[in-house]
């Protein structure tokens, strides 16, 4: 399990490097939930989401061969763009292994960041190509499945604790599971009465079967979201979130896509769905938990485009 002392380490070696995101009261969306709602604005780290935090821990803590071999991740969008920057600001070679469906911005970022890029017909097919390519002296930087990127990214937590007021409920979508892994273990070591919950999206559901289930199983993959379509989590951030999470909640992708528009609409922010899927859960937990709740939400990134939210909320048929 990471440990809080983990945590810390990273959060020293990786401030140089990463922006301390603002945590703010978020008088807007207090009003449109009818609770008070503090929002931890990853969306505006490097990179435009949470993923530069694991993505720079793991780098820095490479051999001179490995950083002369270079690396490999594979990516539905958010950590491959993390990756290819830090890399780059690190002068390490990257190779980024992406499923067709990744969005094009995405794509576009990543190569004009300097990596390799290699593109696959789904993320089954990624994650086999990453594996391959591993085998023939790449290191890899899993999105997930490392204890040094859990750590990095566990620092949104750490600073969450110090900077957010009284909070009772925080809410961390959940794809692979790095991030509420490492969410939960800085907030319940720094601040143990609070309760955390995941959010995934229908048809990205890796993390609440694998509970269902008692460990990690495949799952089809059908979600618009693609920064949450992990085809299995691992069995380190199962059992970080089996451990230290109150429960994961399923939202449709219609209301994640709704999520974003009203974030745009009370937060003044522009989130992806993966941040936009927080909101309807949110009512969740307010419907479970009572008036006396007070929420953090961790708006994990911002990286989807205008036409592309636009696009979805047709789709929809919302507005």
């Amino acid at each position: 399990m990471i440990g809080i002392t983990d945590i810390e380490q990273q959060a020293g070696l990786i401030a140089g490097h990463v922006v301390r995101t603002p945590t703010l009261p978020s008088p807007g969306l207090s009003a449109l939930l009818g609770a008070p709602v503090t929002v931890k604005l990853e969306l505006l780290q490097r990179t435009g989401s949470f993923k530069a935090r694991g993505a720079t821990a793991k780098l820095l803590s490479l051999s001179q061969a490995e950083r002369a071999a270079g690396v490999v991740a594979v990516s539905g969008g958010n950590h491959g763009i993390a990756l290819a920057h830090m890399a780059a600001a690190l002068d390490v070679k990257a190779t980024v292994v992406m499923p067709r469906s990744a969005p094009a911005r995405s794509v576009e970022i990543v190569a004009a960041a300097g990596a390799s890029l290699r593109l696959t017909d789904d993320m089954d097919g990624a994650f086999s190509l990453v594996n391959r390519l591993r085998d023939e002296g790449l290191t890899l930087v899993h999105p997930f499945d490392d204890p040094l990127v859990i750590a990095g990214q566990g620092t949104v937590g750490l600073e969450l604790a110090d900077d957010a007021g009284d909070l009772t409920d925080v809410l961390v979508s959940v794809g692979g599971g790095g991030l509420i892994a490492g969410v939960a273990a800085a907030l319940r070591a720094r601040r143990p009465g609070v309760r955390v919950w995941g959010v995934e999206t229908e048809g990205a559901e890796a993390m609440s079967r694998a509970l269902a289930a008692g460990g990690p199983v495949p799952v089809v993959l059908s979600s618009l979201v693609s920064t949450l379509s992990a085809p299995s989590v691992s069995q380190l951030t199962y059992d970080h979130v089996a451990a230290l999470v109150t429960e994961v909640l399923v939202v449709p992708d219609r209301e994640a896509v709704q999520g974003c528009l009203d974030l745009a609409d009370h937060a003044k922010v522009w989130g992806e769905p993966a941040a936009g899927c927080l909101l309807p859960a949110a009512r969740r937990v307010l419907e479970r938990v009572g008036d006396d709740c007070r929420l953090g939400l961790v708006v994990c990134g911002g990286n989807a485009t205008t036409a592309d939210v636009m696009a979805w909320a047709g789709r929809f048929g919302l507005r």
